[in-house]
């Protein structure tokens, strides 16, 4: 069964007529692959599309678009978390965030980073390093979980004893709503 003839065709379509072509995944072997993070012994639903999009203008059509058609949204980071938080519902739009994956800003002087969602955890560690400086939350899966995932966990990793857990370096968040 194509797209066009999904129950979801009309939210397939609207989706597509915002984002790039590459950015909507409907192939049910593909959109598997994200129905789930690491704890895969928790319930996950079958996504009716997964979304890949860029930019905050690209999120917010996906948001726009999935209220207008009254579809729950999963957003997701790496999948690498254990408590199933990133796990897909049934029908959903899963907004995986991996592709909005730029460091914007570090500011050694203010010691501030400022990075999209997908930035990987060591990428950011290795990159202020180079200023000088230490972030410190480190999930055992540093190597590839994404900030946004560590912030929507609420991961820490072993230094979190010493040094607190992600949250304890959030200074703020632009969130679409």
């Amino acid at each position: 069964m194509d797209d066009l003839q999904t129950p979801h065709a009309a939210l397939l379509a609207a989706l597509r007529a915002g984002l790039p072509a590459d950015a909507v995944l409907t192939d049910p072997d593909v959109t598997a692959s994200y129905a789930h993070d690491m704890a895969s012994f928790c319930t996950a639903g079958t996504p009716a599309a997964v979304v890949l999009p860029r930019t905050v203008e690209q999120v917010q059509h996906v948001m726009r678009t999935a209220t207008e058609h009254r579809v729950p949204v999963v957003p997701q980071g790496a999948r690498t978390g254990l408590s199933g938080g990133a796990n897909a519902s049934e029908g959903c739009v899963v907004l995986s965030l991996v592709k909005m994956d730029r460091i914007l800003e570090i500011d050694p002087v203010d010691r501030v980073a400022v990075v999209e969602p997908g930035v990987v955890n060591a990428v950011l560690s290795r990159a202020v390093a180079e200023h000088g400086l230490y972030y410190p939350p480190d999930p055992s899966s540093w190597e590839s979980c994404t900030i946004g995932g560590n912030i929507g966990t609420a991961s820490g990793g072993l230094c979190c004893v010493k040094y607190g857990v992600t949250a304890e370096y959030v200074l703020g968040l632009d969130v679409v709503l």
